[in-house]
């Protein structure tokens, strides 16, 4: 596994499993604010026209800010226990390819879309994932 562009050997990496316990504790922590933002997104798009990936790459509605807190931490409510080691590696490359978290997101609601993006940056880490700086 890469973690900030250095290997990092477990025993075999297909048996890392998700740590749920830790998820939930996560999750329950902010579980309040998340969740009334997850709600009040109105998947307006209007946070998209502040984003610039989402310029830089055409338009393309992976690179929207709705997107991305919807695909990574309204994902990890729902599922909780039931997400794979392979959805929070893809929620990784959500919140680090896909944002920079550079917090230009602007949301007429209030979303705190880039606290959304760190949170779920710092669930991950705390599951062994982070950024594979070699991708880039």
């Amino acid at each position: 596994m890469e973690i900030f562009g250095e290997k990092k050997s477990f025993e075999n990496e297909a048996t890392v499993q998700v740590n749920t316990k830790l998820l939930n504790k996560m999750l329950d922590e902010k579980q309040a604010k998340m969740k009334i933002s997850l709600k009040v997104c109105a998947r307006c798009t209007i946070c998209a026209e502040s984003c610039f990936l989402f310029h830089l790459h055409d338009g393309d509605p992976n690179y929207m800010p709705s997107y991305k807190i919807i695909q990574s931490i309204g994902k990890l409510y729902k599922k909780r226990e039931k997400i794979t080691r392979a959805e929070l590696e893809d929620m990784g490359k959500i919140v680090w390819r896909d944002c920079v978290l550079c917090t230009r997101c602007y949301c007429p609601f209030g979303i705190d879309i880039p606290e959304m993006i760190a949170f779920v940056r710092n669930i991950l880490r705390n599951q062994g994932i982070s950024q594979d700086f070699t991708e880039i």
